[in-house]
């Protein structure tokens, strides 16, 4: 076997301790030193390439997203739509694709407990025959902003307060009650479904809308949905939830590793809802909108394929710390839209991950795709990629490599003024207040007290109060004057 063809790898390992530059440690219990007691010598190599590694043992952690766990397993496609996309995992029924999972929180530290109301995040990394193909979504089907030029700003409002360092609603009440297009996502985020059981047990949403395009250039708009075949279980109070995250803050990441382990393999449906952008105008909201959900009853689901997990990871740095997700990372057949905050996230999310790990970070093997792939991609840090070519452009006549077959894109023609503007169908009140009317007395009281605790913090003025209880009230009178009431204001219009 050529060793200049081996990745590095734990497979290949030698029955001896070495350097990282593969030289026999035969003693790795003692510093060497001037004689028994000291002092140290620093020629000790090993010494100082070990406190130097395990100096550098931590990678900046994410931003958002940082607490998380993973799994492996495969998706089966299960119904032919083949009529909507050229997608090669979806080319028929019973076709499998090899994937990796990440759960995660989204707002807290990687360390923080797993039962904080918070959004839970379910990333999907597929490795299909024809490159990567990363789907992303949240336990809600919904954002709190629909322009991502606000992203750093309600993340740092949900985020501690820099100088207690402490998480606080009375910032998070501030920064959203500027605005009103919020009470979707909080609409579910004080709601029960707040705060999943665990991940098994967790819905996912893709949140942002995609695009199908099928091999005659056919394009419709599309959101993908997961639902877990064990069912939706979530932690219905506040004590409940300290009562788990007392005696395990990594309840969730247990939950799914030991289910794993047991043999126990979770699983989930995926389904599809699609719209004819021909039809875009038909609706009472923006079929873009990462704020509005597509109603259900009239655009339906379609079952496309199911997600089991039936391997846990081998190493959690390897494949949690280090896999990476990106938007912007589809495969022929699926493409983005015009989703503004979409748009914005293929470019954010490639750049975090640059900054984080390094610019070769799709080299690393849990990252990288299974498919053969090549590019003029070179050098830069910590590029490990084993080259013997002497052309490192395109094209050239020494260099048979050529561009791959044409696939179809959308291909609609986009005209319009440069502005800052907000989209014209906003609508910010319909949909939460239906979901709010949706549900039984008990679960309508809950979300009420929720939000009273939220609004009794001292620190929210009445100004703000004024603000919630009148987006309330445009949702759904009665929630209006229930708050008023509780809180004793009236709504500010």
């Amino acid at each position: 076997m050529d060793p200049y063809k081996l990745l590095p790898s734990t497979t290949h390992n030698t029955p001896f301790m070495t350097t990282n530059a593969g030289a026999p440690v035969w003693n790795d219990n003692h510093s060497l030193t001037v004689g028994s007691r000291g002092p140290v010598l620093l020629e000790d190599y090993h010494l100082v390439e070990k406190l130097a590694h395990f100096a550098r043992e931590r990678i900046p952690e994410r931003v958002v997203h940082a607490r998380g766990a993973s799994a492996k397993g495969f998706f089966e496609c299960t119904h032919d739509i083949s009529h909507l996309t050229c997608a090669d995992l979806f080319r028929a029924p019973g076709v499998q694709t090899p994937v990796i999972v990440r759960f995660s929180t989204v707002i807290h530290e990687r360390g923080s407990p797993e039962t904080l109301r918070d959004p839970r995040g379910f990333a999907v990394k597929f490795y299909t025959r024809e490159g990567n193909w990363d789907l992303l979504g949240n336990s809600i089907p919904v954002f709190f902003i629909r322009d991502a030029i606000k992203f750093p700003d309600v993340i740092h409002a949900f985020k501690p307060n820099p100088k207690s360092h402490i998480q606080e609603y009375w910032r998070i009440l501030d920064f959203c009650s500027h605005l009103p297009e919020s009470l979707s996502t909080f609409s579910w985020f004080f709601d029960d479904v707040g705060i999943p059981q665990d991940y098994r047990h967790m819905e996912g949403f893709g949140v942002q809308t995609f695009t199908l395009v099928n091999k005659n250039g056919k394009v419709h708009y599309v959101k993908f949905h997961w639902k877990p075949t064990c069912g939706v279980k979530c932690l219905t109070d506040d004590e409940e939830a300290i009562k788990v995250g007392g005696s395990n803050h990594s309840h969730a990441t247990q939950d799914l590793y030991d289910s794993i382990a047991a043999g126990n393999y979770p699983e989930w449906k995926l389904y599809i809802q699609t719209i004819d952008p021909d039809h875009e105008d038909q609706f009472d909201f923006d079929p873009l909108d990462v704020t509005k959900w597509w109603p259900e009853d009239i655009i339906p689901l379609q079952p496309v394929g199911r997600l089991v997990l039936n391997k846990n990871i081998d190493n959690f740095f390897a494949e949690n710390e280090m896999l990476a997700f990106n938007p912007g990372i589809v495969v022929p057949g699926i493409y983005y839209s015009n989703d503004k905050m979409l748009q914005c996230r293929i470019f954010a999310y490639g750049d975090t991950q640059r900054h984080r790990l390094g610019p070769n970070y799709l080299m690393l093997p849990v990252n990288a795709p299974k498919c053969p792939h090549r590019n003029n991609h070179y050098d830069g840090f910590m590029n490990f990629m084993h080259r013997d070519e002497e052309v490192d452009y395109f094209p050239s006549r020494y260099d048979p490599t050529r561009h791959a077959e044409r696939y179809p894109i959308p291909s609609d023609v986009i005209t319009g003024r440069r502005e800052k503007a907000c989209i014209e169908k906003e609508n910010n009140f319909k949909q939460p207040g239906e979901r709010y009317r949706s549900w039984a007395p008990d679960r309508q009281e809950r979300f009420l007290n929720r939000w009273i605790k939220a609004l009794c913090d001292p620190r929210v003025t009445h100004e703000v109060r004024s603000i919630w209880v009148s987006y309330w009230s445009q949702a759904d009178r009665s929630l209006g004057q229930k708050l008023a009431s509780r809180l004793n204001v009236r709504p500010s219009i």
